[in-house]
């Protein structure tokens, strides 16, 4: 499946296949493939075997193909190709200081595809079709949903060839990460068109809030997915931050990151709201504003 999305500096539309589709198709748009694969698929062990695969020293022979293939631009990365130890290595890559310009407002905490919504509860008009999404089922917390459905609501889809580490999107003081999720669905937009419920309440994900000066308290959630296994946080929990410093990184595998706020305080740009509105991600970087104060 091609996935179209907007390039925001030219705003040209962009075609995009993803890697693997083939696979994807037969886990999800297959019935036997549901029936027989997704359950042993989706399993914490078939992750985490393919996660230390990917930290095996032999896995370097995979980087130069994927880079080739994918068209990476290896200028921004601080090592080359022949300086990594395996292909997770690579994978979540660190930038050169510099590679990415931290504007004002909310901005991206990473590279992605982004999708905005100026209510939460608009994702389940826009996306289920007929299959009822809640924020109580994603954020497995009554509470925490009952003080968030009329937050405005970011999702932040990483493709194999985005820089996969994510940053904080504001100043603030981060709470410590709290998991939940269990199971493992891939955040491919190809899963996303039957099964967008269940990636969102399924994946790993964990919780971090970021309390801010005087725009209140932001909802940071990054997804883990199919072949990832790992969110590994960076950041040190209860001690200051500043917008644009690193929280983390996935290693190997699809990912997203979503944000929740109040939309009172941050207003999403028109941009971002016309695309997503006429059914198209935005493609952003990490440090472009997203949201005006």
């Amino acid at each position: 499946m091609d996935i179209q999305f907007i390039n925001r500096a030219t705003k040209e539309l962009v075609t995009e296949r993803p890697p693997g589709e083939d696979i994807l198709r037969f886990l999800y748009g297959n019935p036997v493939g549901e029936a027989l694969v997704l359950p042993i698929a989706k399993r914490k062990f078939i992750s985490d075997w393919y996660g230390k695969k990917m930290d095996s020293p032999s896995s370097v022979s995979r980087i130069e193909p994927f880079v080739s293939s994918l068209n990476i631009d290896m200028s921004e990365s601080e090592k080359q190709i022949d300086e990594f130890t395996s292909f997770n290595d690579f994978f979540y890559r660190k930038l050169k200081p510099g590679s990415r310009k931290i504007e004002e407002g909310l901005v991206s905490p990473g590279d992605g595809k982004l999708l905005v919504f100026e209510k939460a509860s608009e994702v389940n008009s826009f996306f289920v079709k007929g299959e009822r999404f809640t924020l109580e089922q994603f954020l497995e917390d009554e509470k925490l949903a009952e003080e968030y459905q009329d937050a405005a609501m970011a999702i932040l889809r990483l493709a194999p060839n985005d820089y996969h580490r994510y940053h904080f999107p504001y100043p603030g003081i981060p709470s410590p990460c709290h998991e939940i999720g269990r199971d493992y669905y891939s955040v491919s937009p190809i899963s996303l068109e039957r099964k967008f419920t269940k990636v969102f309440t399924k994946n790993k994900r964990e919780i971090c809030r970021l309390k801010t000066a005087g725009k209140g308290e932001l909802l940071i959630i990054p997804v883990g997915a199919t072949m990832v296994g790992s969110l590994n946080s960076t950041f040190t929990p209860d001690s200051p931050v500043q917008k644009g410093e690193e929280m983390g990184y996935f290693a190997f595998g699809g990912s997203t990151i979503v944000l929740l706020f109040d939309s009172g305080k941050f207003t999403f740009d028109k941009d971002l709201i016309e695309n997503t509105r006429n059914y198209f991600e935005t493609a952003v970087r990490m440090g472009e504003k997203i949201a005006s104060e």
